[in-house]
């Protein structure tokens, strides 16, 4: 798959279940019965089965169903519907069980957190934070297990909209070195009023 370093790996429930909700709220039931008919029958039944938030599933099912909603949900552009995707992911848990890594007022606080954040998602890998100004930080995740353009446009929605619910105004979130068009890392510019 283009743009895949490598499928192993795992992911924690709660990333799947978010996308499947995002699918759910995007068009419905027949959204998501066209999303996991382009799936292979292993990656269906466990979409359809019992997803526990803080189990973990193959890292290979997140991409599959990442590539399937892109194709469903917008099958031109794919780069707004991921980004969007992600921040809907932030809607989910920063203001559910991940809520007390949020304090209005101060994106660092959450920004800081990146390498234990990283770890509540993804079993192999690490992230890094720099704080480059009042308003600006710098987030790294290196070494992850799989690395998709798909997955890095969630990963920018979900750090705009979670410096968002920390207070940050006209938030700017650019990804400015990637593993998936060949760089050593990913990292992430945040700017914010």
């Amino acid at each position: 798959m283009a743009g895949t370093r490598q499928e192993d790996g795992q992911i924690k429930g709660n990333v799947l279940i978010a996308r499947l909700r995002y699918v759910v709220g995007r068009g419905g039931q027949a959204a998501l019965d066209k999303v996991l008919e382009r799936l292979p029958d292993s990656d269906r039944q466990l979409l359809r089965g019992l997803l526990l938030p803080v189990a973990w599933y193959p890292l290979a099912v997140n991409v599959r169903l990442d590539e399937a909603i892109g194709a469903v949900l917008a099958p031109g552009d794919r780069n707004q519907i991921f980004r969007d995707m992600g921040r809907a992911s932030t809607e989910s848990n920063l203001k559910g069980v991940q809520r007390h890594l949020v304090k209005v007022g101060d994106p660092h606080y959450l920004l800081s957190r990146e390498p234990d954040l990283l770890r509540l998602y993804h079993d192999v890998g690490r992230g890094t934070y720099e704080k480059v100004g009042d308003k600006e930080a710098v987030v790294r995740n290196l070494d992850l297990a799989s690395v998709t353009l798909a997955g890095c446009l969630t990963t920018v929605g979900w750090h705009e909209r979670a410096i968002e619910l920390c207070g940050g105004k006209n938030v700017r979130v650019t990804e400015t070195v990637c593993v998936a068009r060949g760089g050593p890392y990913c990292e992430y510019r945040c700017v914010w009023e």
